[in-house]
């Protein structure tokens, strides 16, 4: 019996099964492919991401196999610099292939305890009063308190679970795949600057000794959606660019397209979805693996608590409430974006002036903001603008503040030194005379480090404890 099983080892599933077991859960990670990707598909990992990382211990990991960008210039290629003091100690993206944040996250949930096993394809599942019995492609059946999918854009769970998935279909892909050239770096240079002076979404540029990244738009959509090929490259160079410039040797080639689509419900029951299973959108602004990840971070605590059965009777509830809005505005910024990258003269039009409005600071600021999902703010009711919102690595009196996070645990910032987490001790820290930069009496923070409750009064701060971190123990 387990507590948990999950669906889909990608960087969702590998993050909840760490989260997971950073409160003891019996968690078991089904990953249908027996060997993990054998492409290298670079991804960005925003500001918020990186802030999650470091919160759980895993940002210098991360750090060693990763590059640093100014986080600036996402918004539709827009080629902006971000604007100067993001409240954030980590205001950059870092380029990491995706399968070493994979490998990072799964090396991390097995470390804790969790077990990972690859070949292991869900087919099945039945749910009841008291858990899920899930069936494997072999036969074998497995019972878990709880199942959450985190198996991708073409989610078995969610297909079995019956939850719709409305938005629109891919009307256009993208070719993206490595490979190695057979003409001069200054030749490839000057014909790419010529194409993107029309078309923004084509890229050529290096991605090592000889290797070249390439990303083509493609009209229309494959019927067969099967893997491309070295020849669909070349003629779909030859079409954009004039010139195939000599490609060959690939080391991996794949296709995605433009669809757009949020599912009904995160939760039917026993069983839930995350990360792509939930939400798919076109890559534009590199939001989609973060989604995922910061899906995970909201989801497993919550998850935890309702095991363990100190959760309050909404606690899972907020699941939904909290991130199906966040996805909801990421699907609508991408779509906007997908718009503004079009080479039709109205949305050419749009997009001059954008990027004039962009000069000022509180548009820059508040779009990159969005981007980055530093902006997020959770409806936690009537209360200072802090309230709800994230907390940065602030430097304490004791060190950083995200070191104290961990855990996995709440924790109360107290500068009044007269407060007290008393029942709730076995799921909350506290901190006394935590830091003068600190310009509130006293705030509680939830593991994922948004801001649960600000005051400085005990049976004020004893309601919020219960509201989120159920009835004392005591």
């Amino acid at each position: 019996m387990f507590d948990v099983i999950i669906a889909g080892c990608g960087p969702a599933g590998a993050m909840l099964a760490a989260e997971l077991r950073l409160h003891d859960m019996r968690v078991l990670v089904l990953e249908k492919d027996t060997e993990p990707v054998s492409f290298v598909r670079i991804v960005g990992l925003h500001i918020r991401s990186l802030e999650l990382m470091a919160m759980r211990g895993l940002l210098e990991r991360l750090l060693e196999h990763g590059r640093r960008r100014p986080a600036g210039g996402f918004f539709a290629a827009i080629n902006k610099p971000a604007p100067e003091g993001l409240d954030s100690a980590h205001a950059y993206l870092l380029g990491i292939p995706q399968p070493v944040v994979v490998r990072v996250l799964e090396e991390h949930a097995i470390a804790l305890g969790a077990e990972v096993r690859r070949g292991g394809a869900l087919v099945g599942f039945e749910q009841d009063d008291e858990g899920v019995t899930v069936e494997l492609a072999g036969g074998e059946q497995l019972r878990s308190r709880y199942l959450v999918g985190c198996d991708g854009a073409r989610s078995t769970v969610r297909k079995l679970l019956g939850v719709g998935f409305p938005g629109e279909p891919s009307r256009n892909e993208t070719l993206m795949g490595e490979m190695e050239v057979g003409v001069p770096p200054e030749e490839i240079a000057a014909k790419v600057s010529e194409v993107r002076e029309t078309d923004l979404r084509f890229m050529f540029g290096p991605a090592g000794v000889g290797v070249y990244r390439v990303v083509i738009p493609v009209a229309g959509v494959s019927e067969d959606r099967a893997e491309p090929t070295l020849e669909d490259f070349q003629q779909q160079l030859r079409v954009i660019a004039g010139t195939d410039f000599g490609v060959h040797s690939p080391r991996w080639l794949s296709r995605f397209g433009d669809a757009t689509r949020l599912a009904e419900r995160y939760r039917v029951g026993r069983v839930l979805l995350a990360g792509d299973a939930a939400h798919i959108h076109p890559p534009t602004g590199g939001q989609g693996l973060n989604l995922g990840i910061q899906d995970a971070f909201n989801l497993g605590w919550k998850l935890a608590a309702q095991v363990r059965g100190w959760a309050p009777d909404t606690l899972l509830d907020t699941y939904q409430a909290e991130r199906h809005p966040v996805a909801e505005d990421v699907l609508d910024n991408t779509r906007a974006q997908m718009e503004l990258l079009s080479t039709e003269p109205g949305p050419q039009a749009v997009r001059r002036l954008l990027t004039e409005l962009m000069d000022f600071d509180e548009v820059n600021r508040y779009l990159i903001e969005k981007i980055t999902a530093i902006g997020i703010r959770y409806d936690f009711g009537e209360g200072p603008d802090l309230l709800g919102r994230r907390l940065r690595d602030l430097e304490l009196n004791q060190g950083h503040l995200y070191d104290l996070l961990h855990r996995g645990r709440g924790l109360l910032l107290d500068r009044t030194e007269r407060l007290t987490v008393g029942g709730w001790s076995d799921r909350v820290d506290y901190l006394a005379a935590p830091t003068a930069a600190l310009d509130v009496p006293c705030l509680l923070l939830r593991p994922d480090g948004h801001v649960a409750w600000i005051g400085n009064n005990q049976q004020d701060l004893n309601h919020h404890l219960t509201h989120w971190f159920g009835n004392p123990t005591n």
